[in-house]
């Protein structure tokens, strides 16, 4: 099961938090700056997985990441889960967010982290991977952005529709 996912810049500045197990603030940000410590001294030859230590789960849990220019795309997971297939996850993941950003950068993440938030619920649910797939991904944010698009246009034409019935 996946714990938690995590999108830091190498400041150690958060840019997406999901954790799908509940814990309290001051731990989240407490594990935050643990993992965060691990990840960025590492150099980019060593391979991405870190066994877990006693803050994040103890020895059932691992950290596997990712880096990719100036972000860290960290998944926390436990025994159960794959670390090749968590690789390929985050690629997936990190895919899917270009595909909707072209060309995906630091500044989407913070000024679009609703979008953000939702590429992952698609790809990752309470846990458990949902969707791999890119052009389903990419299908369901598009669907997505089309049901908002109207409702925006409705509420448009309505104050117009209003201003000129008053004028």
């Amino acid at each position: 099961m996946i714990k938690s996912v995590l999108i830091f810049n190498q400041l150690g500045k958060p840019r997406l938090i999901k954790f799908y197990e509940p814990l309290d603030a001051a731990t989240q940000q407490g594990l935050l700056r643990e993992i965060h410590a691990l990840v960025a001294k590492r150099s980019d030859n060593l391979c991405n997985f870190l066994e877990g230590c006693q803050s994040i789960g103890g020895s059932d849990s691992r950290i596997i990441y990712r880096h990719y220019a100036t972000l860290y795309f960290v998944f926390v997971v436990d025994s159960s889960e794959s670390e090749l297939g968590i690789l390929d996850l985050i690629q997936v993941f990190v895919e899917a967010l270009d595909r909707v950003f072209r060309n995906v950068c630091e500044l989407d993440l913070i000024f679009h982290f609703d979008e953000v938030h939702y590429v992952l619920s698609e790809v990752v649910s309470a846990g458990l991977v949902v969707e791999t797939n890119l052009k389903d991904i990419s299908k369901a944010v598009s669907d997505k952005k089309e049901l908002a698009k109207p409702a925006q246009d409705h509420s448009r034409l309505g104050l117009g529709v209003l201003r000129r019935g008053f004028a």
